[in-house]
């Protein structure tokens, strides 16, 4: 997969409330499905799908013990996530301190006493 469309499956999988919920359940540790499908009022089959997206987009690997195929998180795709959003944040960051300086000028007194 090459990076744009990496990105692309991560937010797509980030998109949706119940993987990001599985996925905060992953940060504590590995999980079957019956233990990832527990919180919700879906049925195993509904959460395996919300799964497979998860692992598509690699943000969720399968293990193997015994008989059972824990789920456990990847960190790579969400780390490059942040990596492009780390851009954008700093574009945000030297607006809003060209937006502070502008506010404190216009309420600084001199100001207030041109108008």
């Amino acid at each position: 997969m090459i990076p744009s469309e990496r990105l692309d499956a991560t937010f797509l999988a980030l998109a949706d409330p119940t993987r990001r919920a599985i996925l905060a359940r992953l940060a504590k540790g590995q999980a079957s499905v019956a233990e990832l499908a527990a919180p919700f009022e879906m049925s195993q089959p509904a959460v395996s799908k919300h799964l497979k997206i998860l692992e598509r987009a690699g943000l969720v690997s399968q293990g193997r013990q015994a008989t059972s195929r824990p789920r456990r998180i990847e960190a790579a795709p969400l780390a490059e996530a942040s990596e492009w959003l780390e851009r954008y944040r700093e574009f945000w960051d030297a607006s809003f301190t060209r937006l502070d300086g502008l506010l404190a000028e216009l309420q600084s007194p001199a100001s207030e006493t041109k108008n």
